[in-house]
């Protein structure tokens, strides 16, 4: 992949505040993949303790959406149009691995997906699983 566009891609999600929040990081770029993982902070759990769903949705969307941008040209950005996500089991664990691939490229949508996996000391386990629309905007 050209060196530009994951330069690109690293510099928009430093931009992203939230993720900075999250203590959220993007740990791999590849044309029409990218993963983020996030620790599961305890400003980040729900009240039995688990990673707050908010999070979940947060890091898959993000994960999708840079997915998407690899496809797109440089001078592009996205924007989610629509995301759902099905919760599979709780968020259990050290932290939260956020793997976005791009079913379909377009010029006008890019269909998405982002499988979530919570990790406990090297075991992963699948969460939640999100399918969405992302939007090509001019940068």
């Amino acid at each position: 992949m050209d060196p530009a566009a994951i330069a690109r891609i690293e510099r928009s999600f430093a931009a992203q505040s939230m993720m900075e929040t999250l203590g959220a990081q993007i740990d791999h770029v590849e044309e029409g993949l990218v993963r983020i993982v996030a620790p599961i902070l305890p400003g980040a759990r729900q009240q039995q303790g688990f990673g707050h769903a908010g999070l979940t949705f947060a890091i898959g969307d993000s994960a999708a959406g840079y997915a998407a941008l690899t496809t797109l040209p440089l001078e592009s950005e996205v924007v989610t149009a629509e995301i759902k996500v099905n919760l599979l089991a709780p968020a259990k664990g050290d932290r939260l691995i956020a793997t976005g691939r791009v079913v379909k490229p377009g010029r006008r949508l890019c269909v998405v997906t982002s499988e979530v996996e919570a990790e406990v000391d090297g075991t992963r386990r699948l969460i939640a699983i999100l399918q969405g629309t992302m939007v090509p905007v001019p940068g």
